[in-house]
């Protein structure tokens, strides 16, 4: 077999597939060939193609488990939050872009969700009913604050999902955990902790009956004041 070493072989396995989820030859749910397969389908080397597998993989488009069977090698996955928010993170790291820029952005996205009818309101208010849940679990005194952080994000990325339009959803979901390290961090002890949790979970009762109240421009307003003031308590 002739080998193609050109340092960016990859990019014809990713090119390929690519065109196989647009023509519908792949969809979700479906197994992609074997190393061995796509190394001669593509006259490249097998290393070529575990990069191509490993960066579909950290994109959130391919789920890999090691074995034999019909659930081994990579399956045909859509996770568009996994591939946002890993690469939000490495330029938050490498100073690309600033957790200002992040918090506007979930700002502009979140008004704008708030304020979009909801697209099915069967599944609106399950949201609604589902958020009164993680309300009443964020009022436990005994939850720590990580747990705090992972129920909040749930939360805003449920009430976000309402506007039914995926791709805010998911961009949504990427940049609360795009920030989830630098929030756990910017509050340094539960002395700290205690005032900043009492005003967020005011917060969440007020956003939340906006909703459940049908009230959304007042929905968009409180949820712009509570983003606002709690990048103002940790910056």
């Amino acid at each position: 077999m002739s080998i193609n070493l050109a340092p960016r072989a990859y990019q014809v396995v990713l090119e390929s597939i690519e065109e196989d989820l647009r023509s519908g030859k792949l969809a979700i749910g479906d197994q992609l060939p074997g190393e061995r397969a796509l190394a001669e389908q593509h006259q490249i080397s097998r290393a070529s193609v575990r990069d191509a597998i490993r960066i579909l993989d950290v994109l959130g488009l391919v789920r890999t488990s090691t074995g034999s069977g019909p659930n081994s090698g990579a399956v045909i996955i859509s996770n568009p939050a996994a591939g946002i928010s890993q690469a939000l993170r490495m330029h938050l790291a490498a100073k690309g872009i600033n957790v200002r820029e992040i918090v506007e952005s979930r700002i502009l996205l979140e008004t704008w969700a708030a304020q979009m009818p909801p697209r099915n309101p069967l599944q609106a208010q399950q949201v609604i009913d589902r958020t009164a849940v993680l309300i009443m679990r964020m009022d436990d005194p005994q939850l720590s604050r990580e747990e705090f952080h992972r129920i909040d994000a749930e939360f805003h990325v449920l009430l976000a999902s309402m506007a039914g339009n995926t791709v805010v959803e998911s961009m949504m979901e990427s940049l609360r955990h795009s920030i989830s390290h630098y929030v756990s961090e910017s509050i340094p002890s539960d002395e700290v902790w205690q005032p900043i949790v009492r005003v967020l979970r005011r917060q969440h009762k007020a956003i939340h009956h906006a909703f459940s109240t049908n009230q959304r421009e007042r929905a968009a307003q409180l949820i712009e004041e509570h983003i606002t003031w709690f990048y103002s308590q940790t910056h």
